[in-house]
């Protein structure tokens, strides 16, 4: 799921070297994702009322619960 939400976002940002993904295990089945972009990078990363945030989200549950999983992400700057 790491390497899915960094192919993402290394297509939509500038500088696709800037992308990091960080994944952290809460419980057995609930993984955190943070994303980091660069300051200028943040807004296309998140698109025009978040709808490419959502999307990437929807897309994230989706894997995860095909894995049995729940799965969030968090996007930073």
């Amino acid at each position: 799921m790491k390497e899915f939400i960094e192919y993402i976002a290394k297509f939509l940002v500038d500088d696709p070297e800037s992308v990091v993904v960080e994944e952290t295990t809460d419980e057995e089945k609930k993984i955190n994702l943070t994303l980091r972009v660069k300051q200028e990078d943040v807004g296309k990363v998140i698109g025009k009322k978040g709808k490419t945030a959502i999307a990437m989200r929807t897309l994230l549950t989706a894997v995860a619960a095909k894995e049995g999983k729940r799965a969030m992400l968090e996007i930073l700057d």
